[in-house]
């Protein structure tokens, strides 16, 4: 196997877990992360790593550029994984810290997939994997930004499968649930930056917030760790028939059949509860 994918969002958790995997694999992986210091630590393991900042569009430019130069012309999968929590209630955020959301968690991924997509046409094969969430169809309250930022990831994918449609190009939806990440400490960092606790009517339930952002591990059942996303990543790279969605983690398996199944009135108060 020696196929080439990029790969977004590697400093850390799933995109860093998910590069060793398929390194170890055969795969040639061009990791990409955001800050350089993190692209010299990947480098020094032995894996090929690039500067790629998903909210700033000509890096992403640069950086879909390089991939395509590193792979000699033959990039054959995208790995989108690389985004952030903005926490807050939807009252409490501005349009600019939603603004800020989005520009990581879609324009970036947007923009990456347009460069990239004219490469995998003119081989005649490849693999998109966008990683989704279960809050990309299962909306829980406080977190509305990332909510309504993988929702459209959600939308755009299932978009782009439709008119992909006839060629040997398969696009593909991870969905997490909980994964035992540095998510919550970006997310942290997120909140303090935008949300003004002491003026919000939600002031009670923030101090909880940040009491659960702040713990180093989550303290909730069924968390997994980022290495149950590699066989999910792997089947969606290799299979001849890959899913639309691979669902990880048993609330996100749990919530697709409920929201299938329920009305919103009833899905509602577990949904609630849940966040």
């Amino acid at each position: 196997m020696n196929k080439a994918i990029l790969i977004t969002g590697c400093s850390t958790g799933i995109g860093y877990t998910c590069a060793h995997a398929l390194h170890k694999k055969g795969y040639q992986v061009i990791a990409s992360c955001r800050k350089q210091e993190d692209v010299e630590k990947l480098k020094s393991e032995g894996l090929t790593c690039i500067q790629l900042d998903v909210s700033d569009i000509e890096s992403v430019r640069r950086a879909a550029k390089e991939a395509i130069q590193l792979s000699g012309g033959k990039l054959y999968a995208l790995f989108n994984n690389g985004a952030y929590g903005q926490p807050g209630a939807i009252e409490d955020l501005s349009t600019e810290a939603l603004k800020t959301q989005f520009e990581t968690n879609f324009f970036g991924w947007h923009e990456l997939v347009i460069n990239i997509l004219p490469t995998m046409r003119k081989n005649g094969e490849g693999r998109i994997v966008q990683n989704s969430s279960v809050l990309g169809f299962a909306a829980m309250k406080y977190r509305g930004a990332y909510n309504a930022s993988k929702f459209a990831i959600e939308g755009w994918t299932d978009t782009l499968r439709l008119e992909l449609y006839g060629t040997d190009i398969k696009i593909a939806l991870l969905e997490p649930g909980p994964i035992e990440t540095q998510f919550r400490q970006n997310a942290l960092q997120a909140f303090k930056k935008w949300i003004n606790i002491e003026n919000s009517v939600h002031s009670q339930s923030y101090i909880e917030q940040l009491q659960r952002l702040e713990k180093e591990q989550s303290s909730k059942q069924f968390v997994l760790p980022p290495e149950s996303c590699i066989k999910p990543l792997l089947h969606a790279l290799e299979s001849p028939k890959p899913k639309n969605r691979y669902r990880i983690t048993t609330p996100t398996k749990v919530f697709a059949v409920l929201k299938r199944l329920l009305p919103s009135r009833w899905l509602d108060p577990l949904l609630r509860k849940a966040a």
